[in-house]
């Protein structure tokens, strides 16, 4: 979403237009910062009881000695197994700086480890109280920040300031989610609710800071609100016509036994919500930027003309990104399409079953909300950038407008630079 809009506000700016900012602007904040304050979690929620479990600690691989396996109750050797002992340092925990032993890891999905290699152990005690070491999975810290330092990096280089602002936006996601939409929904608020409030809040905050309080972004804000509800209300309709329950895997199903108070549907309902938020905003704000720069490249164009070349360009983004959203769910399903051609059940079954149903679902009510975020927002551009072209053939050509505000400034220079 790093699109330029410094030159689409270089033409005057009607009053009407300044009052819309205003008209839509004041009551979407007081509107979000209401439900914030009505939908705020209490206390952080902690589970009810001490969770019960082995110790974790960290260590060092030193050694792998490889053995060989020994033999099944078959009497046949399990292909690919690999056995043996593997030698720890642990580096966290009361022992820092022991030596100890472990098996290697054996099972599906066992890791491989070699020397070097930080390691996460489980402790364990047998009936004896004897303690002993099962090693259970990386550690992932180190390599995560590296990888988060040179998301950065590349942010920065490539948007400069804006790309600072554009990583400030992507921080005030995470605290929203982190600190009002999943601790508001555990601690039994609506989902649904919850989710709307947390989506407004931080498409209010990260678009105007990512783009400047500018008429293009006020339009991209109106036309993702549009599109947002329309959404919702899909979706309501939807889960509820398809008979979904919210409760379609493993972890769904865990979160509804060990948090009773959570409504799974509604869970489902927020979780569409939140996705199409993404691609919502970038949709919204390529369509608002485009109007803008053709209303400048071309003075002379009307509310018609305006619309129809900008949804002419629309639909292609359009056509792009639906297919982007199914390889998407495509590639974090992989392991479940794998499963399913290797199946015999008929595909008329697993397509109708409550696991794929739910995909199809969130994908189908995300794409239709997608689509109406395009002549929404682009009919609204086209509305107010008609407007101001005609003010600018009305206007003294001699004087230079200021900034409306610092911040926009801010974003202006940045976007030069």
């Amino acid at each position: 979403m790093s699109h330029d809009h410094h030159n689409t506000e270089a033409r005057p700016i009607t009053a009407k237009a300044r009052r819309l900012t205003w008209l839509l602007l004041i009551p979407a904040v007081l509107a979000t910062a209401v439900g914030m304050l009505l939908l705020w979690p209490g206390d952080t929620p902690r589970p009810n009881a001490p969770v019960d479990g082995p110790v974790k600690v960290n260590g060092e691989v030193r050694a792998v000695t490889p053995a060989a396996c020994p033999p099944t109750p078959e009497g046949q050797e399990q292909p690919g197994e690999v056995c043996g002992t593997v030698t720890v340092v642990l580096t966290s925990g009361a022992d820092a700086g022991t030596q100890v032993t472990a098996e290697v890891p054996a099972g599906p999905g066992a890791i491989e480890v070699s020397p070097g290699d930080d390691v996460v152990l489980l402790v364990l005690r047998n009936e004896d109280g004897e303690r002993g070491y099962s090693i259970n999975d990386f550690q992932r810290s180190r390599p995560l920040w590296l990888v988060g330092v040179a998301f950065a990096v590349a942010v920065i280089a490539f948007g400069r300031w804006r790309g600072v602002s554009a990583l400030a936006g992507l921080a005030v996601t995470f605290a929203v989610l982190l600190f009002f939409i999943v601790p508001a929904i555990l601690d039994g608020r609506s989902p649904i609710a919850v989710a709307i409030v947390g989506a407004a809040a931080i498409m209010l905050t990260v678009l105007y800071l990512t783009h400047g309080f500018t008429i293009t972004t006020t339009i991209a804000v109106a036309g993702t609100l549009a599109s947002l509800t329309l959404t919702t209300m899909l979706s309501a309709v939807t889960t509820a016509v398809v008979h979904l329950s919210g409760v379609a895997d493993e972890t769904a199903n865990y979160v509804s036994i060990t948090q009773a108070g959570v409504n799974m549907r509604g869970l489902l309902l927020a979780g569409i919500v939140i996705g199409s938020l993404g691609v919502l905003d970038d949709v919204t704000v390529t369509q608002s930027a485009t109007v803008a720069e053709l209303a400048r490249a071309n003075p002379a164009y009307g509310f018609r003309r305006l619309y129809a070349a900008a949804t002419r360009i629309g639909r292609a983004h359009i056509a792009s990104v639906i297919n982007t959203i199914v390889l998407a769910y495509a590639g974090a399903s992989l392991p479940l399409m794998l499963l399913f051609a290797a199946d015999s059940t008929p595909a008329g079954e697993l397509l109708t079953g409550e696991l794929i149903a739910q995909e199809l679902v969130r994908s189908a009510v995300g794409t239709i909300g997608l689509i109406a975020a395009v002549p929404i927002t682009t009919a609204l551009a086209a509305l107010v950038d008609t407007h101001r072209s005609v003010a600018a053939d009305n206007t003294e050509p001699a004087r230079p407008r200021p900034p409306e505000d610092p911040w926009t400034a801010f974003v202006e220079r940045s976007g030069r630079e």
